[in-house]
């Protein structure tokens, strides 16, 4: 090992355990409340990282693994994207309410900063939905195969790929002209994986997908991996966020696998699914904990204080518009979960800030404060929301016994 590449030991003992730790608690306190494993694993980073017990930090490797598995997290958000459901009022509503949401927030951003300008980006961080992080949530509590998961699908894929596209365009520090460019040389990417994944697969290929399915040659998932990794190297190649060129990576990958029988499909989610949630996803989790300033907020009360501010300007800038832009067939308590998942924020948020301090543009206190913010909003807001829905871990197969809005009529 290259003695410029540094590795904690103890960290790859640490967070894999702190990983496995995570759902044993969720499914001990599952039959009081029902918390989301993502919760845990985020607490247990803040547990042993340098800020309380101070058992670990993050290394080049562990960081070099935390990078791969927000990127797979982006990947598998993608990849459950189905277009032909969100087509239509679903998509509509969710992008009419994240421009909303948008104005509100470069407006508020403008307004509380000394610097309107530098304000206005930072507000970026506000109209963000951490779709990565509801997921799992979703999926386990059985919501994702129906209308409100559809829905919350919706408002997921626009907050995140909405406030890519507003980081690569108002945060990069290219000039505009230079910006569209490099934005219309990745649309014409994206469009040329998306034609050719439309295209029916060869015999060929579904036949080596199943002959390799289940021995070390894995033809289908090698081929899934080249395609995230095309599209993550042509983002950074055009000076892009790498979460833009993930998430478009899932949504390619899926179209390229329509055509497999259902059967071997659904073999092929599941190993992404293991890779991702079993191994990367988690890491990534734990050590946003681990990274996470606690310090810088505790040294300031004033700067703690602004905690539960961005908190509420989460709810009210990205929640409210999504809750209010709804379909009207849906109940009241749905629109308001609809909200609450809308306003989980936690990636994004760190991408933004990090740019945004890296510039010289955000204090690090105010910028701790924001990733606080988006730190409670994945601790307490789908909790909240799975409370209205109650929905605690109930089986897809059930779910029968509530009535539902068809979502195609929004």
């Amino acid at each position: 090992m290259s003695a410029d590449f540094q590795v904690e030991p103890l960290a790859l003992i640490l967070i894999p355990a702190a990983a496995v730790a995570a759902p044993l608690l969720a499914d001990r306190l599952l039959r009081w409340v029902a918390v989301p494993t993502v919760v845990f694993e985020i607490v247990l980073g803040v547990l042993i990282g340098p800020d309380v017990l101070g058992w670990t930090h993050a290394d080049d490797l562990v960081g070099a693994l935390s990078d791969f598995g927000l990127a797979m997290l982006m990947f598998l958000a993608g990849y459950e994207i189905d277009f032909a459901k969100l087509r239509g009022g679903p998509l509509k509503r969710a992008g009419a309410a994240w421009l909303v949401a948008l104005v509100v927030a470069l407006g508020v951003g403008a307004m509380v900063n000394r610097d309107p300008l530098n304000g206005a980006f930072a507000g970026l961080a506000l109209t963000t939905t951490a779709l990565g992080t509801i997921l799992p949530i979703l999926r386990d509590s059985g919501e994702l195969p129906t209308p409100f998961g559809s829905l919350v699908m919706a408002t997921g894929a626009v907050g995140e790929f909405g406030p890519i596209i507003a980081v690569a365009v108002l945060l990069s520090g290219n000039t505009p002209l230079r910006t569209a460019v490099i934005l219309g040389a990745f649309a014409v990417i994206t469009t040329t994986a998306v034609a050719y994944a439309r295209r029916p697969r060869p015999s060929w290929m579904t036949r080596l997908i199943r002959r390799t399915l289940r021995t070390s040659g894995q033809f289908a998932i090698r081929t899934v991996i080249l395609v995230l990794a095309v599209m993550v190297a042509a983002a950074i190649w055009l000076d892009l966020d790498m979460l833009l060129g993930a998430f478009t990576a899932g949504i390619v990958s899926h179209l390229l696998l329509a055509d497999v029988p259902e059967a071997e499909e659904e073999v092929i989610e599941a190993k992404l699914e293991g890779i991702g949630f079993g191994f990367l996803v988690p890491v990534f989790f734990v050590v946003s904990g681990m990274n996470f300033d606690l310090a810088a907020l505790l040294d300031q009360p004033g700067t703690l204080l602004l905690v539960p501010v961005f908190l509420v300007l989460l709810l009210a800038v990205r929640g409210l518009p999504a809750a209010l832009l709804a379909p009207a067939g849906l109940g009241r308590h749905d629109r308001a979960a609809l909200g609450l998942y809308g306003a989980t924020a936690l990636p994004l948020v760190v991408v933004i800030t990090t740019i945004e301090v890296d510039a010289g543009h955000l204090p690090s206190s105010t910028a701790a404060a924001l990733v606080g913010a988006g730190l409670l909003s994945v601790l307490l807001f789908p909790l909240l929301a799975q409370r209205l829905r109650g929905t605690v871990r109930r089986p897809a197969a059930v779910e029968g016994d509530r009535p539902r809005v068809n979502a195609e009529s929004w």
